[in-house]
C-alpha cells in the first residue's frame, strides 16, 4: 500500500491505494491529511473490501503505518526497506498521467471515482477478473466494455 498526493480544487490530498502481490489494485482511500487516523481509516476499509487478513504489508517509512498496523494486524509483517514498494509507486504516474489531461479534479468524491475507475481499467487489462482475461493483452480492455454493454 502507498500513498500519492494529488491537488483537487486547488488543495493538495492524498490518495491511498492498495495493491496485492498480483498487482491488482484492491481499495482507493482519499483524505485531506497524511496522518494516523487516515491511515487506520484506509487499512480498516481494505480489510472489509477484500474480508482477508494480509500476512505482509508493504509500505514506506511513514512513521504512522508501524503503529496502525500493530493495532490493526498484529500478526502481519511490515514490509518498509527501500524500494519495496516499487511496484505500487510507478503506478502511481499512471494515475497522475490521467489527471493532468483531465486538467485538475474539482471534488474529493471526484478523484474517488476517477481513481476507482482508473483501478478498474488497470485491473481489466493486467486480466485480473474472468472478463476476457483470455484475450491477447491489446485487446482485453475492447473485448471487456463490449460484454459489459451486452450485459447492461
Amino acid at each position: 500500500m502507498d500513498e500519492t498526493y494529488v491537488k483537487v480544487a486547488g488543495r493538495w490530498v492524498y490518495l491511498y491505494r492498495a495493491v496485492d502481490q498480483f498487482g491488482q489494485v484492491i481499495d482507493v482511500y482519499v483524505s485531506k491529511r497524511r496522518n494516523t487516523e487516515a491511515a487506520r481509516t484506509f487499512f480498516q476499509h481494505a480489510r472489509t473490501t477484500t474480508g482477508v487478513t494480509p500476512v505482509e504489508v508493504i509500505t514506506d517509512r511513514a512513521p504512522t503505518y508501524p503503529r496502525v498496523l500493530d493495532q490493526i494486524w498484529p500478526a502481519a509483517w511490515h514490509h518498509s526497506e527501500q524500494y519495496a514498494n516499487n511496484r505500487i509507486e510507478a503506478d502511481h504516474a499512471q494515475l497522475k498521467r490521467w489527471l493532468r489531461a483531465m486538467r485538475g479534479i474539482k471534488t474529493m468524491t471526484g478523484l474517488r471515482v476517477v481513481a476507482i475507475g482508473h483501478a478498474f481499467v488497470q485491473n481489466l487489462r493486467r486480466g485480473h477478473y474472468v472478463i476476457a482475461a483470455d484475450e491477447p493483452r491489446g485487446r482485453r480492455l475492447a473485448v471487456a466494455f463490449a460484454e459489459l454493454a451486452r450485459a447492461i
